[in-house]
């Protein structure tokens, strides 16, 4: 596959193995769009979370070719990458909030690691807060809050720094349905913002939830693109590219 122009994120032919077990995603190549939406989504070991550690980073492939941001994402040298992350968004599925901080302190962290002084970082987390409905918790620890809202302090931990892309690992699988909805609608609005998002999830119910969404479908660590919908430009404009 040739590099598509105005591409962020391109995966050519990757494969991923652990160890000298078979590969547990083979041949993946897609590429992703400025101001698109995705949806991630496949059975229980299908791979999604594996396709998404390489997304954001975490891992590296055991073949195959990732460009991110233009840049070849596998030959940075390993003192670079922590800038090219920086410009993802993260929302795990176990949120792992910092359990000793607050939840000002847990949405500030990204600014603080980022070299943001107190002065500036104290408004955009209070309209973070604001923004997910917890301007009233920003005391809490996570121990204190209830799943749905530790959610929302994770998301907003991983949207404060405005990242080019929001990686979501199944965000809505330990809340209701109607706070599924409403993590849904914050997603979107990153994404009219601009932002590029990515949500992971098996529940298929969603996937009707967002217009003009495309959809990334796992398959025993194959991706399914009967469309061709991944490789091309999504029709809508991309906002913010």
């Amino acid at each position: 596959m040739s590099d598509a122009e105005g591409s962020i994120v391109q995966f050519t032919n990757v494969g991923l193995r652990y160890g000298s077990d078979r590969e547990v995603l083979s041949d993946i190549s897609f590429t992703l769009y400025p101001g698109s939406f995705y949806f991630l989504t496949g059975a229980s070991g299908a791979g999604k979370t594996s396709l998404l550690r390489l997304l954001y980073l975490a891992q590296r492939p055991s073949r195959g070719m990732i460009s991110m941001f233009g840049e070849d994402a596998i030959t940075l040298p390993r003192e670079e990458l922590p800038a090219l992350r920086r410009r993802i968004g993260v929302v795990f599925q176990d949120f792992r909030l910092v359990e000793h901080l607050s939840t000002f302190d847990n949405v500030a962290l990204p600014l603080r690691l980022a070299g943001m002084s107190e002065g500036k970082l104290a408004k955009p987390v209070d309209d973070m807060l604001n923004w997910v409905g917890l301007g009233h918790r920003a005391d809490a620890k996570p121990a204190t809050l209830s799943g749905g809202e530790q959610q929302r302090v994770a998301i907003a931990r991983a949207v404060i720094a405005r990242p080019r892309i929001l990686v979501a690992d199944e965000p809505t699988g330990n809340v209701d349905p109607e706070m599924a909805v409403k993590l849904l609608r914050l997603f979107e609005a990153l994404n009219r913002l601009g932002t590029t998002v990515v949500v992971a999830t098996h529940d298929v119910h969603l996937l009707r939830k967002v217009p003009d969404s495309l959809i990334m479908r796992l398959d025993k660590g194959t991706l399914s693109d009967p469309t061709g919908a991944l490789r091309y430009p999504p029709r809508r404009e991309a906002v913010g590219a």
